[in-house]
């Protein structure tokens, strides 16, 4: 592949095709700028003015000195500052979250809370085409219907949404339909029942035992069991671990030859890389991009974590394939860009792209499947290799660089151990900190693009002419 190309495929397959110039442009030039150390006044007292990844890092650390009290948060990325709920705190605990460099914000729904009504509404509202996430920004759940929620469906899902009580959930309407993003294309292909299917590589990772491999969606890998990087090629990699539906979207895909060699960076197009840094958890109000096949480079933000989506099923019994979570956004996605990589501008792996609804003209909800999560319980780490466990070298101490999820110690002084880029970030579930992926500097990412390159000409946010789907029979959000 172009930037590191060598013989016998000794170079990982390829994230996707950019799309349009406009992203790129937007991404690389700030890559490496360093938003941290600053302090601003105001009238919740003195925050700190922080990257968007060590506002996850500070995040996290709250979320443990803080206790029941703790309610979430999210990243004010026009002002870089984390903004911490706190439900029913004493002077104490607001002077703590104050002193880490936190702005603070009294809220009246406790964590507690909003996980109960997130169970309520497992409960009684899991229909084909909702959702549910946790959105610190309001201090309620949004719940989402697509197109295909209508009369009795809707009726249900509006009494449930109610019934929580005011002030607990929202509930809007997408236009388009909750689908996983898999096709019949061009990327990474296989063959399954019923045509063929196309998808995009995540990240490059190496196996617990050593060998290479790469992080897709899982219903990719509970589709088709060996992978080409061609059309109708040999394949070049198997599927060792799949999880779809369920705790998650996400496959590990072992490369056949153990002589590949994983590059750790993302092709952002027009002969530009992202060298990943690490894994890292998402935080609402994170600017993020998104790789894929086939809308090549996409950019917006995190919207909602711990999200719960009823995906269309034609094979489930009761007609739902139920995935939980995951990282909501508002960055657009298609068919053939499930697995993509989504990842910050500061090179922290955050996602692989499961499904949604809308499209890269008309917009919508794409979810994502936590990288830090995949690689916990596949055993795998980021790129060649690096340390598992807690990550980074700064250890555990307040005001030095954070363990994995923000293990820090109790005692928070004016760093509160939102240092420089940490380890790898939380594991799966709802509760940070569980267990540490790659060590920062242990690196992910995908080879160049397979496929049609990107129109120079494109408008920003504008489809490109990356490879486009061939008509094969696989139909979007297949299985």
């Amino acid at each position: 592949m172009s930037h590191k190309r060598m013989p016998k495929r000794k170079a990982a397959i390829a994230v996707g095709g950019v799309a349009a110039l406009g992203a790129a442009a937007l991404l690389l030039p700030h890559a490496n700028a360093s938003q941290d150390g600053n302090q601003a006044s105001g009238a919740t007292g003195t925050a700190r003015t922080l990257k968007a990844a060590d506002a996850s890092d500070l995040a996290g650390q709250l979320q443990k000195i803080l206790g029941d009290a703790f309610a979430g948060s999210y990243y004010d990325s026009g002002k870089q500052q984390l903004v911490v709920n706190v439900v029913n705190g004493d002077d104490n605990v607001i002077v703590q979250a104050k002193k880490a460099g936190a702005v603070v914000r009294q809220v009246a729904n406790s964590t507690a809370e909003l996980k109960a009504a997130a169970r309520t509404l497992k409960t009684r509202a899991t229909i084909p085409g909702t959702s549910w996430a946790v959105d610190p920004r309001t201090n309620k759940v949004l719940v989402t219907a697509d197109s295909t929620v209508t009369g009795a469906k809707w009726d249900r899902l509006q009494s449930t949404v109610r019934s929580l009580g005011s002030g607990k959930a929202t509930l809007k309407k997408s236009a388009g339909t909750f689908k996983t993003f898999v096709s019949g294309g061009d990327a990474i292909f296989s063959q399954a029942q019923g045509g063929n299917v196309r998808c995009s590589l995540g990240f490059n990772v190496t196996a617990s035992d050593g060998s290479p491999a790469f992080l897709t969606a899982g219903h990719c890998g509970v589709a088709a069991k060996e992978w080409s990087d061609s059309e109708g090629g040999q394949p070049i990699a198997t599927v060792d671990q799949a999880t779809f539906p369920g705790a998650g979207d996400f496959a590990l895909v072992k490369y056949n030859d153990p002589n590949t060699q994983a590059p750790s960076e993302v092709d952002a197009g027009n002969g530009q890389t992202v060298q990943i840094n690490q894994a890292a958890e998402a935080t609402v109000g994170t600017a993020v991009f998104r790789m894929g096949s086939t809308t090549g480079l996409r950019d917006g933000q995190v919207t909602g974590l711990d999200a719960t989506v009823n995906f269309q099923s034609e094979t489930s019994p009761n007609g739902v394939d139920t995935v939980t979570g995951l990282i909501q956004t508002d960055v657009c996605a298609e068919p053939g860009d499930s697995g993509g990589s989504l990842f910050t501008q500061d090179g922290n792996a955050l996602g692989l792209t499961s499904g949604g609804s809308g499209d890269c003209t008309s917009g919508g909800e794409t979810f994502f499947q936590p990288v830090t999560t995949a690689l916990q319980a596949t055993g795998a780490t980021l790129g060649n290799g690096g340390a598992g466990g807690n990550g980074g070298d700064g250890g555990n101490g307040a005001g030095g660089e954070a363990g994995a999820g923000g293990e820090a110690g109790a005692g928070a002084d004016d760093q509160a151990g939102a240092g420089d880029q940490a380890g790898a970030g939380a594991g799966a579930g709802d509760e940070a900190g569980a267990g540490g992926e790659a060590g920062a500097g242990d690196q992910a990412g995908g080879g160049d693009r397979i496929g049609g390159g990107a129109d120079p000409s494109a408008p920003a946010g504008a489809p490109g002419s990356g490879a486009a789907d061939d008509g094969a029979s696989s139909p979007a959000g297949s299985h």
